[in-house]
């Protein structure tokens, strides 16, 4: 089974029967079939939902409605999710059964896809993987990986995937000097991509972070003690305007981009967009309109093929794992583990997530599967 979005209404979904299923697909020479233990849900997927005919993440794991409406008359997809699953098929030499590896999953009990061996374990190089960055296509040998502590592999599941952006859009604007900014300004500011940001910025010094969030939301940012000053969406207005300025857009709400930009106007040197947890005001005025700098998406692979260059590859791994097991050792402080099981399991987390309805400090941790997680 599947669990699958009408790509041209979020709100509608199904969880579908597939030939993939277990013991029911013959593998061909050089393909493996990954058993699903468990994924991450988070806002984030949200936005790969929103930002998937963009950047293709329906292609990750396509449906063969995914060209043309089906009998229904909807556009099916399905959603990739940040999860750990096992080797429990093979049919290539060089891959073993067994092991444990962390990657992009379809919301399904298992995948099976055409593997390549590489330096963290393998590489998923179906046809329809070719365009996509090796951050999307590879599975890491977690036994191996230096950013995974098994006690905390939840908490790896949900913060390593939107922690490594998180450093790289640091990297990227501490690199640039902040394109002159003094301050970066961060909207949706209790979500876990942004909080990971601010964790980043706060170990840079002489440079102030601002977390824009809801009213609901600002005693949860405030205790996270990582912003220098925290402020609600309709408080944009009472900040110095003349104060030169970044912004990390994880919100994706055109009205408040407008704001930031209008306020600042000439002060704004940088406008990133990054995510999308208010997807539902993405539309409205688009970016050639706005007073300031033109905003522009933050590709966060594009910046870490630079730095492995840079730096080379084991290096920059290095320095992002020192940086999240700073994060790791403090999330007991914030973060909450809620764990999902089966289909039902799987779609009431995506509808909190969908519908704004989740707090942040809560993470969701899903299998398909009926098995209870511990």
């Amino acid at each position: 089974m599947q669990f699958e979005v009408n790509r041209d209404d979020f709100h509608d979904t199904r969880v579908a029967k597939t030939a993939a299923n277990m013991n029911t697909h013959e593998l061909r020479p050089g393909q493996i079939r990954l058993a699903v233990e468990r994924f991450a849900l988070t806002t984030n997927n949200i936005t790969y939902a929103v930002a998937g005919d963009m950047l293709d993440y329906w292609g990750f794991f396509p449906t063969a409605e995914n060209a043309t409406n089906s009998d229904d008359g909807a556009r099916w997809g399905r959603i990739p999710a940040m999860g750990l699953g096992s080797v429990a098929e093979s049919a290539h030499p060089d891959i073993a059964v067994g092991g444990r590896y962390f990657g992009f999953y379809p919301m399904a009990p298992d995948v099976v896809i055409d593997a390549a061996p590489n330096a963290g374990a393998f590489r998923d190089v179906s046809p329809h993987r070719a365009e996509h960055a090796a951050t999307y296509t590879d599975f890491r040998d977690v036994t191996t990986d230096v950013m995974f502590r098994p006690e905390q592999a939840d908490e790896y599941l949900l913060l390593w995937g939107v922690f490594m952006t998180s450093f790289l859009i640091d990297d990227y604007l501490a690199e640039n000097n902040f394109l002159g900014a003094s301050q970066t300004l961060v909207t949706s500011a209790s979500s876990k991509t942004s909080i990971c940001l601010a964790q980043c910025l706060a170990q840079r010094d002489g440079h102030r972070s601002i977390g824009l969030t809801s009213a609901r939301n600002r005693s949860f940012v405030e205790g996270l003690g990582l912003y220098d000053e925290v402020i609600t969406y309709d408080e944009v207005d009472q900040l110095d305007a003349t104060v030169p300025s970044a912004l990390v857009d994880m919100a994706g709400s055109a009205s408040v981009r407008s704001a930031v930009h209008t306020h600042f106007d000439d002060a704004l040197k940088v406008s990133l967009t990054v995510g999308a947890t208010h997807w539902q005001d993405a539309g409205g005025q688009n970016g050639g309109a706005l007073p300031g700098p033109t905003p522009e998406f933050f590709f966060a692979p594009g910046q870490s093929a630079k730095r492995a260059g840079d730096w080379g590859q084991s290096e920059l791994d290095a320095r992002i794992a020192r940086s999240f097991h700073r994060l790791l050792d403090n999330t007991d402080r914030w973060l909450t583990v809620e764990h999902r099981n089966g289909a039902d399991g799987v779609e009431s987390a995506y509808r909190s997530l969908l519908e704004g309805n989740a707090t942040p400090d809560i993470g969701y941790v899903v299998a398909i599967h009926e098995d209870p997680l511990s």
